[in-house]
Formats: C-alpha cells, sequence, structure tokens
C-alpha cells in the first residue's frame, strides 16, 4: 500500500511540476547575441574615447592652464616685452602698467614678432604693427592684440586683476609678489582701441 501511494505521489507531482524544456539557441542565434554585444561594446568605447579627447584637461603651467609667472622675468618699465612661448603670450611692462598679450595676431592668426629697433611688435605675415601696449598702429589686423586675464598679488596683501574689458593692471610703485596668468580665457580687445587702463 505504501508503494501505491508512493507511486501516486509520484504521477501527481509529475503533473503538478510541468517540465520546462528550453531549447539551446541556434548557430544564427548566437552569432546575433555575439554581434549585438560587440555593437554594444564598441560603440560604448567611442563614447568614452569623444568624452576623453573632447573635454579639455588643461595643466597649470601649459597653454589653456593657468600660469604661475614669475615675478623676475617681468620686464622692467618700458623695456622689450617677454615673450613666454610655452604660454603663447608675452609679458609687456609699459608706462607702469602690467599687460598679457596674446602672442597670434588679429589678422590671420601668424606670431608677431618685437622689434627692438622700432620699439613695436610687427607681424611677418602681413604686416600688421602694434605698439608695446597692444594697441593697434597700422595694417589689415582687425584690432589691437587681445589680452589674458592676471591677478597680481602685492607684499602688502592686496591683489589687482585684469578689468572685465582688458584693462592692465596697474603696478607703479608697489612691490609685486606673484602673477598668475589664466590662459584659457582670451579677452578680445575691440575695434583698434583698447580698453581704459587702470
Amino acid at each position: 500500500m505504501a508503494t501505491i501511494a508512493a507511486e501516486n505521489k509520484a504521477t501527481v507531482q509529475a503533473k503538478a511540476e510541468p517540465q520546462v524544456q528550453v531549447a539551446a539557441p541556434s548557430r544564427r542565434e548566437f552569432l546575433y547575441y555575439i554581434w549585438g554585444a560587440s555593437l554594444v561594446m564598441v560603440l560604448g568605447e567611442a563614447a568614452v574615447a569623444f568624452i576623453w579627447f573632447a573635454l579639455p584637461r588643461f595643466k597649470e603651467g601649459t597653454f589653456g592652464g593657468i600660469f604661475d609667472f614669475p615675478v623676475n622675468k617681468v620686464p622692467l618699465n618700458n623695456d622689450a616685452p617677454y615673450n613666454e612661448a610655452s604660454g603663447r603670450f608675452w609679458v609687456t611692462h609699459y608706462d607702469g602698467k602690467l599687460a598679457i598679450l596674446y602672442g597670434i595676431c588679429t589678422h590671420l592668426g601668424c606670431l608677431p614678432k618685437w622689434v627692438p629697433n622700432n620699439d613695436r611688435f610687427e607681424c611677418p605675415c602681413h604686416g600688421s604693427k602694434f605698439e608695446r601696449s597692444g594697441r593697434f598702429i597700422e595694417g589689415p589686423a582687425p584690432r589691437s592684440l587681445d589680452r589674458f586675464p592676471i591677478v597680481v598679488q602685492f607684499s602688502d596683501g592686496t591683489t589687482a586683476s585684469t578689468s572685465a574689458e582688458g584693462g592692465a593692471v596697474d603696478i607703479s610703485g608697489r612691490e609685486v609678489v606673484s602673477i598668475r596668468i589664466d590662459t584659457g580665457r582670451k579677452l578680445t580687445m575691440p575695434g583698434h582701441q583698447l580698453p581704459a587702463e587702470g
């Protein structure tokens, strides 16, 4: 009797628990899965590469980043400007004011050079000329040389910075402790005029 009950129980369980069988994927389905996974991986890698190269990453002391410019390299008042090639700028000290000029001509992007004999910047490509302050003198350039904003710290703890219009910083009669130049923000000078200095 116990055997019959066990057989009946096994029969009832077999009927109550249907067996689900899943067929293995065919070769075609398997290749579709592999192809789809490969496509997702390639698109993911392309997205990561795009983000990696599209987002700017400028280190301090490189063009596009912040420069802590050595105070001892600032030219004396009305001396020849100092060229910082790694930052693509000129440091000019004129009439007691300090300005950082972007070293690219505003005409077609050539590199103007300081010509000591003429006491001015001259573009070798198309002849545009600029004063020590970067102010346009003559030539095809549409405006004065662009500038980079700076923050100057003095020995008494005070600071002075470039105005929003790009005016130079007055450093006359004050001891400069540090100069920070932001080459990531170019200040475009309007027309052939420079902003009021101060």
